[in-house]
């Protein structure tokens, strides 16, 4: 693959990973609601799924996912279904004050990875870059073993360094929230948030 290709597709994925959309929506928010711990299996869930996407467009598999389309919708039920739990949980958790260095409850890395996984299998805008937009950007009847790595690796760095800028910015901005006021606020902006990503998922 021809560097000014890599830096075209570079170019187009960074605009399309950068712009909200439910897994941008959800990351913020389980950030805002739970700070940074756990969020490094979080946004590998992110990655793998991508990758995952990638795969199947570079192989030319559109016809299987189309065959296996019901399948994915279920996935993209199950991850509705999991935002839809995690925002009645921040709905309903009781307001208390943030004490310095205090942190909810941790989250298990395999719930974690395995959450943002299911929702980025089911995000339509996932499906429609890997599955639309990657075809104009590279031509996959000639893209060799060596081009595909290369277009993995660019999906995996920028991934990371996209998702952690949120994840960063919204952890600086969990820290102004100290009371229990405060935090009441947070928990119903960020179930808010939550639902809506929720509803987007499973409604496109």
């Amino acid at each position: 693959m021809t560097l000014a290709g890599l830096l075209v597709f570079v170019a187009a994925y960074a605009l399309a990973v950068a712009s909200p959309g439910p897994g941008i929506a959800a990351l913020v928010a389980r950030v805002l609601a739970r700070g940074l711990k756990g969020v490094g299996p979080y946004i590998a869930g992110f990655i793998v799924g991508d990758l995952a996407w990638f795969t199947v467009a570079a192989a030319g598999m559109a016809v299987l996912a189309q065959t296996l389309e019901g399948v994915f919708t279920l996935i993209r039920y199950a991850g509705a279904a999991y935002l839809l739990y995690i925002a009645w949980k921040l709905v309903t958790a009781p307001a208390a004050g943030l004490e310095p260095g205090a942190e909810p409850p941790p989250e298990g890395a395999a719930k974690a990875f395995l959450s943002s996984l299911a929702l980025t299998l089911g995000n339509p805008k996932v499906i429609v870059f890997f599955m639309a937009l990657l075809p104009t950007v590279v031509d996959l009847r000639r893209l060799t073993l060596a081009g595909a790595l290369e277009i993995a690796v660019a999906i995996t760095v920028v991934l990371f360094l996209v998702l952690s800028a949120y994840a960063l910015a919204a952890a600086r901005a969990r820290s102004l929230f100290r009371s229990a006021r405060a935090v009441r606020a947070l928990n119903l902006g960020t179930g808010a948030v939550m639902a809506g990503a929720a509803v987007a998922v499973a409604t496109r």
